[in-house]
């Protein structure tokens, strides 16, 4: 074992010398100091630990332990207590990393961290207060520990890939809640905060990724999936139980699942910052804190086929693991589902959408159009009620509104409760012509069918030279083309009745399959294609 670091040595990050500032700074002011001034001190920095310190606690103990079986298994004569000490100086750095993320160094950020640190530390951090920390420069350029996994993280990988254990992900667990909790001292966390927050799941998470650590559980049981054999015994006569919904999926599982989508680094980075955000409202919560609500309605913005369906799918069931919604599923509507011809219509088949879709997402598709219309129509009557029912529900539902970018403002002036409940707008960029091909290559992935080369360059080609307008179809145009391709390497195949064609042969896609799938593929214009 090549790493050890005891809590009076620097760590690189220069905490003894800053340690020492603060002491100097303390010795300056220590006989000015009253006793108001100390039971004050007291009081805020009891408090304050009283929120951190549960979670240091539950990231040291597992992983202390892990780095003392270390120790003893490479020969070492280390001692658990000093293990001890050597993750309380990591969990110090990742908070302070996560402190200085945004430069603010709040108060309550600082009083958690002395209140916290300053016990476990033979230093005076203690009897500090948060404008000695400041003076000494103590957080000053802290956050660049992020970047990288440290010193402790990387002999976890690297011994959980010798001897196939998986102690790694129990520190990036505990470091993750942590970093939350950190995140969550502040009433309004920052985006940069939020931002943070997520850098440092996406480094430890390819890191662990890189060495092929597998998350411990993945195999586990799915209680959905379990026979319940007195449910089943059950009298014919007997009332049927709801149907058992699945367990709520695990955030980070979901965040890889979003990953995996080709392109949409934009969508990506705003559907992680909203659900940073959810995680640490809900730590704030959890702890008795005040919690600023925030609307969770959201914008899409975009042309068709850019993947708002598939990300709007994802972010219900990321709602319903972060317990904003209940269920999690996704109810898809439009204004042909929405508005009526006769007056008192259009409110029952609005009311009736959400009844569908409570406890999970309503995803109103082109939603601009309930805006449009003479004074006859009934779309102002649909938008009027879509408002009240967010508001009577707010607590049970979230709604996405989706559609062209210019027409989804009209959408929101439309009615003035509009603006406020949705606040965020995510914009769907246009897949670039390699995303196109990614999309297009996963499909014949997934369906064992193999292009030649010729015919790759010849599809790249045709994704060039489509002007991206308003309604370019992206990667619904990606399966257009997949499709009718598919469908010409059958009838090539099929044209001599005398050839059997082999496995071989129905796997190659020629480039002819691609030249008349792309002949005969025409992008659909906005006035018939939903921009979803």
């Amino acid at each position: 074992m090549g790493w050890r670091r005891s809590q009076g040595e620097d760590d690189g990050t220069g905490f003894r010398l800053q340690a020492v500032r603060v002491a100097k700074i303390l010795d300056r002011r220590s006989h000015h100091q009253s006793h108001g001034g100390l039971c004050e001190h007291s009081t805020v920095a009891s408090t304050s630990s009283q929120l951190l310190a549960p979670s240091v606690e539950a990231f040291v103990a597992p992983v202390a332990e892990a780095v003392h079986t270390l120790s003893a298994a490479a020969g070492r004569s280390t001692t658990l207590e000093s293990a001890i000490d050597d993750v309380t100086v990591e969990a110090f750095n990742l908070c302070c990393a996560i402190v200085d993320a945004d430069g603010r160094h709040t108060d309550d950020e600082l009083w958690a961290l002395l209140a916290t640190f300053g016990p476990r530390f033979p230093t005076q951090l203690s009897l500090a207060q948060p404008d000695d920390v400041r003076r000494a420069g103590l957080l000053v350029g802290r956050k660049s520990w992020l970047d990288k996994p440290s010193a402790l993280f990387d002999l976890l990988l690297h011994a959980d890939a010798q001897r196939a254990t998986s102690n790694a992900w129990t520190y990036y667990s505990g470091a993750m809640a942590l970093a939350q909790l950190v995140v969550a001292l502040d009433t309004k966390p920052t985006l940069t905060e939020l931002a943070a927050l997520d850098a440092f799941r996406t480094m430890a998470v390819q890191a662990l990724e890189t060495q092929g650590i597998a998350k411990p559980g993945t195999a586990r049981n799915n209680p959905a999936n379990t026979t319940n054999t007195a449910a089943t015994s059950a009298a014919p006569n007997a009332p049927k139980a709801p149907p058992l919904l699945p367990p709520p999926e695990a955030i980070d599982d979901l965040l890889a699942e979003l990953d995996a989508l080709v392109g949409l680094a934009g969508v990506k980075s705003e559907v992680k910052l909203v659900t940073n955000l959810l995680q640490v409202q809900r730590l704030r919560r959890e702890h008795d804190l005040p919690v600023i609500e925030t609307s969770r309605h959201l914008v899409f913005t975009g042309n068709p086929g850019t993947g708002k369906t598939t990300v709007a799918r994802l972010l219900a069931r990321i709602y319903r693991s972060l317990g904003v919604v209940d269920k999690g599923q996704l109810v898809e509507t439009d204004r042909s589902r929405l508005v009526a011809g006769f007056v008192g219509q259009t409110a029952m088949k609005v009311t009736a959408a959400f009844d569908e879709a409570d406890g999970g997402i309503l995803l109103i598709d082109e939603a601009y159009a309930l805006a449009r219309g003479g004074a006859s129509d009934f779309g102002r009557e649909a938008i009027d009620t879509v408002v009240k029912l967010i508001e009577d529900r707010r607590d049970r539902i979230a709604v996405i509104a989706a559609g062209y970018p210019v027409e989804m403002i009209e959408f929101i002036d439309a009615n003035p409760g509009l603006r406020s409940r949705f606040p965020k707008t995510i914009e769907f960029a246009d897949y670039s012509n390699d995303e196109l091909v990614a999309i297009f290559t996963s499909l014949c992935k997934k369906n064992r069918y193999q292009p030649t080369d010729d015919a790759m360059a010849d599809l790249r080609a045709y994704f060039a030279a489509q002007p991206r307008v308003k309604g370019f179809g992206n990667g619904r145009l990606a399966r257009n083309v997949f499709e009718a391709a598919v469908a010409n390497q059958a009838s090539r195949l099929m044209a001599d009745p005398k050839i059997k064609p082999t496995t071989a042969d129905l796997e190659r896609m020629e480039a002819a399959d691609i030249n008349d799938a792309a002949d005969a593929t025409v992008t659909l214009s906005p006035l018939t294609d939903a921009a979803s």
